[in-house]
């Protein structure tokens, strides 16, 4: 190849397919619009109090009995484990004016939830450590690709100061959310309208959803025989579990049921504030101790959704890999969770999708496996 294979994105699929063709000896450069790495993968603490530990925003967990890919992965790269805590009983919020009622979950024994140590982003700063720091450019922003009559690609791209810049490319990965694909980047020749149809269906997991983590001393609700489960149809968190680290300080954190619209409407505050109370009722007033708390409205990311995400997550039949044909076949190859049919939505997917885009482009130019 004479040019290198440019990877739009360097979330955990983008910088996956960066580390295989970088240990394939083929030369890529990977362009991200966030000033960060790790895309939907977003590990936060505090700064004040970094001893609380880390916490996700984003994706948490991954099950190594069903995805072997992530656990091979995170074995290589030798990162520490530990097991979601679920011992004791739930909480069934059902009434706002009654208690919440407490009752034992049948559990699964073989079915583990396993954590990261240090949040997902340990992941993201392991795999990036396998790959040349100078190929990743953050804070640009691919605008245009243009593929002209002899088969050459040019990635034109925005950077932080408005600039322009052009990258020759022998092939390009899609490795964001497909909606984004359709939203933000013009190609020419045009994608063929069937192409277009099927990723702007696919909608983009997590963009509708918000995160809160409310971070204590110490996890008190086991303590009380709680487990930090919780199941409410009163909110605004509908589902609540334990996201404490392996040893230290204690940390819940919840789903929100109300929809992208409502929570823009009502601002951060008033609903930080809703869910410091949610906490209160659910496990007492030990849970006003709030030491940090952290929050994430991926629907407000310009970088991960679409206005046509803020509806609720229905379509899940439409992911897997997008039908490219004519002139760009074999140009453009899609990556990301959305585009691998059997494990949408995990990191499993994420990465099984960028190892099927490289085995693409290994292919492509004959370099045996």
């Amino acid at each position: 190849m004479n040019n290198p294979v440019i990877i739009v994105g360097a979330g955990l699929s983008g910088l996956r397919a960066a580390s295989l063709l970088t240990a394939q000896g083929v030369k890529c450069r990977v362009l991200e619009a966030r000033d960060r790495i790790g895309g939907r993968v977003l590990s936060t603490f505090d700064p004040n109090r970094p001893d609380l530990g880390k916490f996700d925003l984003g994706p948490t967990w991954f099950w190594p009995q069903y995805e072997s890919h992530i656990a091979n992965l995170v074995k290589e790269l030798k990162l520490e484990t530990f097991e979601q805590y679920k011992k004791g009983e739930i909480l069934l919020e059902r009434f706002q004016i009654k208690p919440p009622e407490r009752c034992v979950l049948k559990e699964n024994s073989d079915e583990k939830w396993v954590r990261l140590t240090g949040g997902v982003q340990s992941l993201i700063d392991a795999l990036a450590e396998t790959i040349p720091s100078e190929i990743v450019e953050l804070e640009t922003r691919v605008k245009k690709i243009h593929l002209n009559e002899a088969g050459d690609i040019t990635v034109e791209a925005e950077l932080s100061d408005g600039k322009m810049k052009k990258f020759p490319a022998d092939a390009v990965v899609l490795a964001l959310p497909p909606r984004l694909v359709a939203h933000y980047i013009e190609f020419s020749p045009s994608l063929p309208p069937s192409l277009i149809t099927d990723i702007v269906k696919k909608p983009t997991w997590m963009a509708g959803q918000a995160k809160a983590v409310a971070v204590y001393d110490r996890p008190f609700w086991r303590e009380l025989g709680l487990s930090g489960y919780v199941l409410s149809a009163v909110g605004p968190l509908e589902e609540i579990y334990d996201a404490s680290p392996n040893k230290g300080s204690g940390a819940l954190f919840g789903f929100f049921g109300m929809p992208p619209e409502a929570r823009k409407k009502m601002g951060q505050d008033k609903i930080l504030q809703l869910v410091l109370n949610q906490l209160v009722k659910l496990f007492g007033s030990e849970a006003k101790n709030v030491k940090a708390i952290f929050y994430k409205d991926w629907s407000s990311d310009s970088e991960t959704a679409v206005e046509e995400d803020f509806s609720p997550l229905k379509n899940y039949q439409s992911y897997g890999q997008p039908p490219v044909e004519g002139v760009w076949e074999k140009k453009i190859i899609f990556a990301g969770t959305e585009t691998n049919s059997q494990y949408s939505g995990h990191l499993e997917g994420a990465l099984q999708s960028a190892e099927q885009a490289v085995f693409e482009i290994i292919n492509l130019i004959n370099i045996p496996l």
